[in-house]
């Protein structure tokens, strides 16, 4: 899952793009709002973090100016404005939640997986496709049931990449979009590597390889439904 970080704080924001790439978001992080809304024109991303205070751009402005675009990607604003008016303005103007520095990185994170969660329009706080199941919070895979696996970061990232959407076949191209952040050196095999690895530990099945297009999680249809 890829993440904009927007932050012009040099310290804050290393600090921060380190803990999300360690937390298996793959991370871009620009540090003034011109940068921001020119990169968001160029790149998908599932996730933006958003400073206020930013040179070139107000924070403020990039939100308006993302909205106005009709690009629906979901934001968090990460700001030391504390203020009431602030909050609204940011709120109504679009953002999906309003998180205040200083923060503990648990509840950024839970806040993040709580707005993926709203805007891919579930309440569970695990995914799934009615065999396999993947929590975010835990990294760790189950199934049909069974005991819990725990995952590394990008095997975790690729299997959630594509849980979010069973049955929709990405390319190598779209899951190292997910994988990889800018500057970070992608080996020719590392798609069929994780897979393997996932296999290994999840079952031969799980992921499908569609020759010469990518691969997919089956979409499970309940007898219920």
């Amino acid at each position: 899952m890829r993440v904009l970080l927007v932050e012009d704080d040099p310290m804050i924001g290393a600090t921060l793009a380190a803990a999300l790439k360690d937390a298996s978001y793959a991370t871009d992080w620009v540090q003034d709002g011109l940068a921001a809304l020119t990169t968001l024109d160029c790149q998908h991303y599932d996730l933006v973090l958003l400073d206020l205070g930013l040179p070139g751009k107000d924070g403020l402005e990039v939100l308006a100016s993302l909205r106005a675009r009709d690009n629906p990607v979901p934001l968090l604003i990460i700001t030391a404005r504390d203020g009431l008016d602030d909050r609204l303005r940011g709120l109504d103007s679009g953002a999906d939640d309003y998180v205040l520095k200083p923060f503990e990185l648990a509840e950024l994170l839970a806040r993040m997986r709580a707005v993926l969660r709203r805007k891919g329009g579930s309440a569970a706080p695990v995914l799934g496709n009615g065999v396999v199941s993947l929590d975010p919070a835990t990294k760790a895979a189950s199934v049909s049931g069974g005991a819990p696996v725990q995952l590394s970061n990008r095997e975790f990232s690729l299997l959630r990449a594509l849980l979010v959407r069973p049955g929709a076949i990405l390319s190598r191209s779209e899951l190292e979009d997910r994988i990889y952040g800018w500057g970070e050196e992608v080996e020719s095999n590392a798609v069929e590597f994780l897979i393997h690895a996932l296999r290994r530990k999840l079952g031969s099945d799980v992921i499908k390889n569609v020759r010469g297009v990518g691969w997919m999680v089956s979409r499970i249809v309940s007898e219920d439904a």
